[in-house]
């Protein structure tokens, strides 16, 4: 009789862990999905109310914009220094050591609810921060909740999976989901790791589709180039983007590994330092007349469907962006870069007059974009999907693949991974402690 029901348990207790590991996959799904619609409505509320304040009292709210700085470093740095920055570096840092991801502060509840609430505190203050990194953290961190509930072993597929339907959830592009894990998160990992992530991805699209609807990031755009113009156009803006992007990426770089200089002295006074960054913001936010403030989405859409903005709009965002990154606050620089592209492609296409300005524009956001990032096929698919426009899919390939390799000669190394040392150290030495 035992011999017999033996293996018949040993079946069962397997197919109960295989469903058990499903259903943890499908309820973090879903969870995420429900926390990043509720995170981008929010986060619109809170652009909007600081952008209501500065058209009515612009230079009380603009003085505003150092205090929020220094307020939200100095509570990040005393009691929640793994919500810093953007939130990739510490998912990444996590998925190369799984074993202490249910440990690691870097994805518990804790530092994903102060994550929420100091990106909000930013955007209510003019930073220049979007929400995208800050979902990719919140969503890993819910993602090892439910298996830790659940009582389902976690591993770098689940941190994986958590951390793209992130993407996927906030910018409503699930196929960009799925690249930017492959590219980035799960580049050191069997593919078998794909499957999870896709079925992450789809699972929080679709709840995000049932209850926000089908809405396209952008709008959906049609913009065409002929061969001649793609041929000069595309590799134009993939040199200048790398060019820029590159710039971005070896200042940030710089702040974090130096150990000497300046950007050392600036570390020990991150308050402070904080305070300064938020005076650039501010200065930059009046002389701009508000177009470098939060996210950049509105300008950046009207750019892309052939607007016009100022010509300060690309320089300013470029820096009021760095100087929120170079701040230590909590906040993504997903968005900031897709409407600092934007600025770059409107500058162009003034050389450019006869050429759709839109088209121009878009290879500007998609140049940059991987210059910043490093990941050419998500910069390509996560544009497309954003506008719909997959006329254009040629010339952003053109555009991003040149402004990765520009953009290897500027900083050697990819700013996510340089960002993950970090953190990925510290987590170490915490979970040995």
């Amino acid at each position: 009789m035992n011999a017999f029901a033996r293996p018949w348990l040993a079946r069962y207790s397997l197919a109960r862990r295989a469903l058990q590991a499903r259903m943890a996959a499908l309820l973090g799904a879903v969870l995420l999905g429900l926390v990043a619609i509720v995170f981008a409505k929010v986060g619109d509320w809170s652009q909007h109310s600081f952008a209501h304040a500065f058209s009515a009292h612009p230079l009380l709210t603009a003085a505003s914009t150092p205090f929020a700085f220094a307020l939200v470093v100095a509570m990040t740095r005393r009691w929640f220094p793994e919500a810093r920055g953007s939130g990739i570096p510490q998912v990444m840092a996590v998925v190369h050591h799984p074993s202490s991801g249910v440990k690691s502060p870097l994805i518990s509840l804790l530092t994903a609810v102060a994550k929420l609430g100091c990106t909000l505190l930013m955007l209510l203050g003019g930073g220049a921060v979007g929400r995208e990194g800050p979902s990719v953290q919140v969503s890993a961190a819910l993602m090892v909740a439910v298996h830790r509930w659940l009582r389902v072993p976690i591993n770098a597929g689940v941190i994986i999976a958590g951390g793209a339907a992130g993407v996927a959830a906030a910018f409503n592009t699930p196929l960009a989901g799925v690249a930017f894990a492959i590219e980035e998160l799960a580049a050191a990992f069997e593919q078998k790791v794909a499957v999870m992530v896709m079925a992450a991805v789809m699972i929080s699209g679709l709840g995000s589709l049932g209850i926000a609807g089908d809405y396209v990031y952008f709008g959906m755009m049609t913009r065409h180039l002929a061969i001649r113009d793609i041929a000069i156009l595309a590799p134009v803006m993939g040199v200048l983007g790398g060019l820029t992007g590159g710039a971005f990426s070896r200042a940030l770089g710089a702040m974090a590994t130096a150990t000497s200089g300046p950007m050392v002295f600036v570390r020990r006074h991150p308050v402070k330092f904080a305070f300064a960054c938020g005076m650039v913001v501010a200065t930059l936010g009046l002389v701009s007349g508000g177009i470098t403030w939060g996210t950049g989405y509105e300008t950046t859409r009207d750019l892309l469907s052939g607007g016009k903005a100022s010509l300060l709009f690309g320089p300013a965002r470029f820096v009021s962006t760095l100087a929120t990154a170079l701040s230590g606050a909590p906040g993504g620089i997903f968005a900031p870069s897709l409407s600092v592209g934007a600025g770059l492609g409107q500058l162009v296409s003034h050389f450019f007059a006869d050429e759709p300005s839109g088209a121009i524009v878009l290879l500007g956001v998609a140049a940059y974009f991987t210059s910043v990032v490093r990941a050419p096929l998500t910069a390509v698919i996560i544009v497309m999907e954003m506008t719909a426009d997959r006329a254009m899919i040629l010339p952003l390939f053109i555009a991003a693949l040149i402004a990765d390799w520009v953009s290897s000669k500027v900083c050697a190394a990819k700013l996510y991974h340089t960002l993950a040392q970090g953190f990925r150290t510290a987590d170490i030495q915490a979970s040995t402690e």
